[in-house]
């Protein structure tokens, strides 16, 4: 995206960036911090809802290097796992962000039915929708 990797960074761990791009589930900070920017040792606790369940999922940062990178990990919430490493590295025309994650659902075979059959495709998209959201937060 055309801007810097400090900008993108930023917008990356600002809560209230997060919140506006996911307002179609209704996703917001309901404890820890809730505004603002996060930052490393910090925990979030989400609320939202999404195929028509609530859900409460609390990360922390557990790991930050600014503006190259920061780890947010599941302590508590619906995955038996999750980790999320945000990349951001300078490139000619601006930053290229990278998000890589790794999750392992419950509920053995039927969550790993349900994560082939949608789960995996659904997580993608909200990544990608989250990151557009930044894209043009970044680039405005």
């Amino acid at each position: 995206m055309a801007a810097s990797p400090d900008v993108v960074f930023d917008l990356s761990r600002s809560i209230d960036t997060h919140s506006a791009s996911m307002s179609e589930s209704g996703e917001r900070a309901v404890d820890g911090i809730t505004e603002g920017h996060i930052e490393l040792g910090e925990q979030v606790t989400w609320w939202a809802r999404h195929f028509g369940f609530t859900f409460q999922m609390t990360s922390r940062i557990t790991e930050m290097n600014r503006p190259s990178r920061f780890v947010d990990e599941q302590v508590a919430g619906p995955f038996r796992k999750w980790r999320q490493l945000h990349s951001f590295e300078a490139v000619a025309d601006g930053t290229r962000m990278v998000d890589t994650i790794h999750y392992e659902v419950r509920f053995g075979p039927l969550g790993q039915a349900v994560d082939r059959l949608f789960l995996n495709r659904y997580l993608t998209d909200l990544i990608a929708q989250r990151n557009d959201f930044i894209k043009q937060a970044a680039e405005s």
